[in-house]
């Protein structure tokens, strides 16, 4: 199976991470397929580049993301990431409006 997962790269107490493209079987640093994208916690905010193209790609062919992985993808807009949110007071707005519609039938009723 074709992983997507970090490779960790940089110093000691200071990480740096490669998203590669590998085989579930091979170790952490171990042989990769091809490099899709480099992360680094270190910054503030943390910098995330993908090369887009080959990480559609790659899932598109099947290659299943590790969880950490997965989120990073999230972020940058792959597997429904951020952009398809929906914000809770949008939320919070419709369950009111839904409330408010019921109230007045019910009413009606009672007094009929």
């Amino acid at each position: 199976m074709v992983k997507i997962r970090l490779r960790r790269m940089g110093a000691k107490k200071r990480p740096f991470y490669r998203l590669v493209v590998c085989d579930s079987r091979t170790a952490r640093n171990g042989r990769f397929i091809e490099l899709v994208g480099t992360y680094d916690p270190n910054l503030d905010p943390p910098a995330i580049n993908m090369n887009k193209d080959r990480v559609e790609y790659w899932l598109g062919t099947g290659a299943q993301p590790s969880d950490t992985a997965r989120w990073l993808l999230k972020t940058q807009g792959f597997l429904g990431g951020l952009t398809e949110k929906k914000p809770k007071a949008a939320k919070k707005a419709k369950t009111e409006a839904a409330a408010t519609e019921e109230a007045p039938a019910a009413e009606a009723v009672v007094e009929a």
